[in-house]
């Protein structure tokens, strides 16, 4: 028998659905223990302090718990002492690769497997490249700061279609967007760490990392999707910048470590880069002296572009499909890599 316990809330009936995958499995879930959501598909949730008696009762259900469905946000730094029996963890975030290195549960959990959620989170980020792209090519943040002064002046803006995207990482995410940017006529070239797999029908260019410095001066929106490894880190630095056109718009729905925040702050202030459409920043949440809060030609999203109404039913069908594997001996998807970091 094996015993899930779902560490973060979820509605009602997609308890339901996870009970209803068979026998063989004792679901706990007790909302009233867990920290409360704050906005749809919260899963870190607000501060929430437990009495002795129902800290006990939650050891408790960690002490028998040999699934996870989610990290207990209470327990990070001890979840492989009070949770003892746990061979799956299945994770509500794609980018967990840093975090089980930074815990040390590859090496504290030997026995554990984790598994991502890549994919999940795919069509909310690609529609926030797409809000992006749009404000940046019909100056969207050029008509916010006219209404607040109450100036009428009529300007032009500029079509996607024809222009040239440059997506670095082509997981689940980039495909979406190649999507995306394809249905707006746009030309895209993808930059992937093995690009002898190619890409989506469409894509113009696939290449290798060491040629990212060739693609960029083709960029009129170069997007960051990659995860955030030892190689990827500061990837894109004042070189790559200098390397890119003038106006060019820069989006990262990546991580805050891809970037060297200060380069760019640098070439948004120059006005080599045209905009910066961010969701991840090299310190979350972004600190009040950060010169990008006051910046004209920035969009600060505070980690939010994933975040859907609609995530906890697809982490439950992810979850549920990978449950039944689990049940059958059969590989799961998602399974981290702990040495590539995703």
């Amino acid at each position: 028998m094996e015993t899930v316990l779902i560490a973060s809330w979820i509605e009602p009936h997609l308890v339901e659905r996870i009970r209803e995958v068979g026998e063989g499995i004792r679901v706990v879930y007790e909302p009233g223990l867990l920290r409360l959501p704050r906005y749809p598909a919260d899963h870190k949730g607000g501060p929430r302090e437990r009495s002795e008696a129902e800290e006990r009762r939650w050891r408790e259900s960690l002490a028998s718990a040999t699934i996870l469905f989610d990290f207990d946000q209470t327990h990070l730094e001890d979840l492989p002492d009070v949770a003892p029996n746990v061979r799956w963890i299945q994770a509500t975030s794609s980018g967990i690769g840093q975090f089980v290195r930074r815990m040390g549960y590859a090496a504290r959990m030997p026995d554990t497997v984790f598994t991502t959620a890549r994919g999940v989170h795919a069509r909310p980020l690609a529609e926030f490249v797409a809000m992006a792209m749009t404000i940046h090519a019909r100056r969207g943040l050029h008509m916010v700061r006219q209404q607040a002064e109450k100036s009428w002046e009529r300007f032009a803006g500029r079509d996607l279609e024809g222009q040239t995207i440059v997506i670095v990482g082509l997981g689940a995410v980039g495909e979406e967007v190649v999507r995306i940017a394809l249905a707006h006529g746009m030309r895209v070239v993808a930059v992937r760490r093995r690009p002898e797999l190619g890409g989506p029908s469409g894509v113009d260019r696939v290449l290798g990392p060491q040629a990212l410095v060739e693609a960029l001066p083709e960029a009129d929106f170069l997007v960051l999707v990659t995860p955030h490894t030892d190689e990827t880190e500061r990837m894109i630095g004042r070189t790559e910048l200098a390397a890119l056109p003038a106006g060019c718009a820069l989006v990262n729905i990546g991580r805050g470590a891809l970037l060297d925040e200060p380069a760019l702050v640098d070439a948004l202030a120059s006005g080599h880069v045209g905009g910066a459409y961010l969701d991840v920043f090299q310190e979350e949440p972004l600190p009040a002296d950060s010169p990008l809060w006051d910046m004209t030609n920035v969009l600060v999203s505070p980690h939010s572009a994933s975040t859907s109404d609609r995530e906890n039913e697809r982490i439950v069908d992810l979850f549920i499909d990978n449950l039944d594997r689990w049940l059958r001996g059969v590989e799961l998807r998602n399974v981290l890599d702990a040495q590539r970091l995703y």
